[in-house]
């Protein structure tokens, strides 16, 4: 493509309450006005379509981390400055290897009996009454899993855990409120992983060991166990809640879970498709480049509109609509991809899969029974509540067994 005459400009705010309400429609018009438009109000490059996201996620030498994955400097050189997510190259590698092994498919896999048998009580538990709040389900869903994996201590993981991702927003009221909360939220996951806190065997355990091989320092250790145990909570909330919330909403879906309950994971991924729970994320160019006939010079901020990907045209045929037959749905990039591809992929696929197959086993069905309430944050997306109704079946392990009774809502 040739290189545009005049560069693709805009005055949209991305971060006006009304577009985080619902950014589809600005981000339809960003797609629209081309692949890489510059932002006069926030001063940075937005690339809104898929296949530009993905060519910057996988050319992080171009596009590098360090000094750019928030909107402000502030963010940028202070609370995020050491995270594992503002390092590039050898340095990040050698950050994310250190756990890679306990974060991988084949540990994550071992958890898979514990995460069933968790998903099972909690869904009776929060069925029972006929209703429930699809938020509160994946929180402690979510909230007891990391807490048990990093090694805290109970009851305090449930109120420790759940980071802000508004630090990565720009100069806003949410930052000023955010960063003070974050580094508060920090300061008690450092006390609270402390060597004689936590399980030898859990995450924080292993990254203490790391530390006493020579591969990280004691420093780099906690922070790592900090950044993935944030990191974790809130973003694997607002999917699984969003996948309950679609799966209320369209009958014909959820009847196709309930019938076939290995399509769970297929659930999960729509949702994240649709409404990435990560909005955008900043990269910095570090040499003068082209991103599909956009010149954009060495030294400049873009902010790549994960968001946006999910539902592109080009990309995703009948792009608005929930469909857990998609092909290649997994193919999305609300989890990232390239080298900063999320760490906790396969965990949050497995806290997806044995929470929504216990959801289509004991629950014959499912219906919203309030409006969700939105909750509004600069960078990431997801309900503070999704009231749902259940009527439920007392054969947990075959919901469609003939006979089930049902117990209806009240």
């Amino acid at each position: 493509m040739p290189p545009h005459t005049i560069a693709p400009s805009s005055s949209i705010s991305l971060f006006d309450e009304r577009v985080l309400a619902d950014p589809y429609p600005t981000y339809a018009a960003l797609r629209a006005t081309g692949p890489a438009v510059h932002l006069e109000r926030h001063g940075v490059w937005a690339v809104p379509g898929y296949a530009e996201v993905q060519a910057v996620l996988q050319d992080p030498d171009t596009f590098t981390s360090m000094g750019g994955v928030a909107l402000t400097e502030q963010a940028n050189t202070g609370f995020l400055a050491d995270s594992v997510v503002s390092r590039d190259g050898e340095e990040h590698a050698r950050l994310r290897q250190a756990l890679a092994r306990r974060m991988g498919p084949r540990a994550i896999s071992k958890l898979r009996e514990e995460l069933s048998a968790r998903a099972r009580r909690l869904v009776a538990e929060h069925a029972e009454s006929g209703s429930f709040d699809a938020v509160a389900l994946s929180r402690q869903m979510v909230c007891d899993t990391i807490g048990h994996l990093v090694g805290l201590a109970e009851p305090e993981h449930t109120t420790l855990l759940g980071g802000t991702f508004d630090v990565f927003g720009p100069d806003n009221d949410r930052l000023s409120q955010a960063l003070p909360e974050a580094a508060a939220m920090r300061a008690a996951l450092v006390r609270a992983i402390s060597r004689d806190a936590v399980d030898p065997g859990s995450l924080a355990g292993a990254a203490y060991a790391a530390a006493d091989r020579g591969r990280l320092t004691e420093a780099e250790a906690v922070g790592l166990v900090c950044d993935y145990a944030a990191a974790s909570v809130d973003t694997t909330v607002f999917g699984l809640a969003e996948t309950i919330a679609r799966l209320a909403m369209d009958p014909v879906q959820w009847t196709r879970l309930r019938k076939d309950p290995n399509r769970a994971e297929a659930a999960f991924h729509e949702a994240l498709r649709l409404d990435a729970p990560i909005q955008g994320r900043g990269r910095i160019v570090s040499r003068t480049t082209d991103l599909s006939g956009v010149r954009i010079e060495a030294g400049e901020h873009v902010w790549l509109l994960y968001g946006s990907t999910g539902r592109d045209e080009r990309k995703w045929s009948r792009a608005e609509t929930y469909d857990l037959a998609r092909p290649f749905v997994d193919r999305h990039l609300a989890l990232g991809a390239g080298a900063h591809q999320c760490p906790g992929v396969s965990l949050a696929l497995m806290q997806a899969r044995c929470l929504l197959r216990a959801l289509a086993h004991r629950c014959t069905h499912l219906e919203l029974v309030g409006d969700p309430v939105r909750a509004l944050h600069n960078t990431v997306r997801g309900h503070s509540s999704v009231p749902v109704a259940v009527e439920t079946s007392p054969y947990a392990g075959d919901a469609t067994a003939p006979g089930a009774t049902l117990r209806r809502p009240r």
